[in-house]
């Protein structure tokens, strides 16, 4: 895909076309400021829009005013978004010890901050509860029992395991969450357990184009809430949706107002008679389409007279940065300033790894001038890059990123 002045061409394998308006991915002031900010430095770099984010994430309360916000700090670290964000009054979603030490250091109280991975050490446990942690999640029966142990009292939410995998782009549902059977028998455990069993919570997969998939959850859901309260006289209070809720990829997905809508009417549908506690964990739709990645070619070239394509190399690839290009699950928008006639190209990395390959059966379209020294960019791309980036792979330091 070749971006040019204001506007955006898709290409896919087939021959494809479609032409936007580039201020679907960004709004023109971010994209401005960025290009003027970047235009000397050394690549690659990220560059984040700290005004972007101040907007998404004042669009995602006015769209779940009743919902507390944390965000999932392993969408991006940097600590002035996260000073930003704590203080426009967001929570955070912690996946670590190591994240809560990042979030004690800029002073955000721990009652603000959950412990929301499900695989833990005791020690980290028993960390997190002597610096303040009381909300942890669990979905394994030892995990809880650790809580109980090494975090005597706190609030635990259970995570389930919900199928969102066909229609979300970075699928979550395998290696975390538990069944419907097994979340009812944590429930009845937890009464020998020193432990609060507070409310339940899902992820139906990170940049989620169903906005239907969150009824088939909060069903679930429901389901549980019933069979405690109607079996065991508890009581749960809270409903964590995690994150999900998308940003502008090349494949589009509905505006943040339908699924606040969808999702509200489940809500509305499955607790009628009185709602929860509702929590969000936004991480991709908060800081994905602030970011921009400014990358150089390396190197074009064919691997023979007889191919229809090109190779592009950059000097930022899987290992730096894209690892969510991984079997071309996100599709980012890319930006060239070169004119003239297009040429299907795969793009790769600069490492001595043959899996460092962003696209090549997803085939993007750029300048056939294109030639080493030039720049490309990579919109919507201020989530789960930077702190995906390797340390050291082929030397390669990691990807610096900038806040503006």
């Amino acid at each position: 895909m070749f971006l040019h002045h204001s506007l955006v061409t898709l290409s896919v394998s087939g021959g494809l076309h479609k032409t936007l308006n580039i201020e679907e991915y960004i709004h023109q002031d971010a994209w401005q400021r960025i290009k003027a900010f970047s235009k000397d430095l050394e690549t690659p770099f990220l560059v984040v829009d700290l005004a972007s984010v101040k907007a998404n994430f004042e669009l995602l309360r006015q769209n779940f005013e009743e919902a507390d916000i944390f965000y999932a700090v392993k969408a991006n670290p940097q600590l002035e978004v996260l000073k930003l964000l704590s203080e426009l009054g967001s929570s955070f979603d912690a996946a670590s010890i190591y994240e809560l030490d990042t979030l004690f250091s800029i002073g955000v109280d721990p009652s603000r901050i959950s412990f929301g991975n499900t695989i833990k050490k005791m020690k980290h446990i028993q960390y997190a509860y002597e610096r303040g942690i009381r909300l942890f999640a669990t979905d394994s029966l030892d995990d809880l029992k650790n809580i109980g142990e090494f975090a005597p009292g706190s609030k635990v939410f259970i995570r389930l395991l919900v199928e969102g995998s066909t229609s979300a782009d970075w699928p979550l549902a395998r290696k975390f969450g538990c069944s419907i059977e097994k979340a009812k028998h944590l429930i009845a455990m937890s009464k020998d357990i020193d432990v609060e069993i507070y409310g339940l919570s899902f992820h139906v997969g990170s940049q989620q184009r169903n906005v239907y998939v969150w009824d088939y959850a909060l069903l679930k859901v429901k389901d549980i809430f019933d069979y405690a309260n109607d079996e065991l006289g508890i009581e749960l209070q809270m409903i964590n949706m995690g994150g999900g809720f998308p940003s502008k990829y090349i494949e589009k997905a509905e505006d943040l107002e339908t699924y606040a809508d969808t999702i509200h009417q489940s809500l509305d549908n499955h607790f009628y008679e009185k709602m929860p506690r509702i929590i969000l964990e936004p991480g991709r739709s908060m800081v994905g389409d602030a970011g921009v990645i400014v990358s150089e070619v390396v190197m074009v070239s064919k691997k023979s007279q007889y191919d229809n394509h090109r190779w592009v190399y950059l000097d930022v690839g899987k290992f730096n940065g894209l690892i969510e290009t991984l079997e071309e699950c996100i599709k980012y928008p890319i930006y060239c300033d070169n004119e003239g006639e297009e040429g299907e190209v795969v793009l790769a990395g600069p490492t001595c790894d043959s899996m460092d390959i962003m696209y090549e059966n997803y085939m993007y379209e750029l300048p056939l001038n294109l030639k080493e020294g030039d720049r490309l960019y990579w919109l919507t791309t201020g989530a789960y890059t930077s702190s995906y980036c390797a340390v050291g792979f082929n030397g390669f330091p990691p990807m610096r990123t900038y806040l503006i």
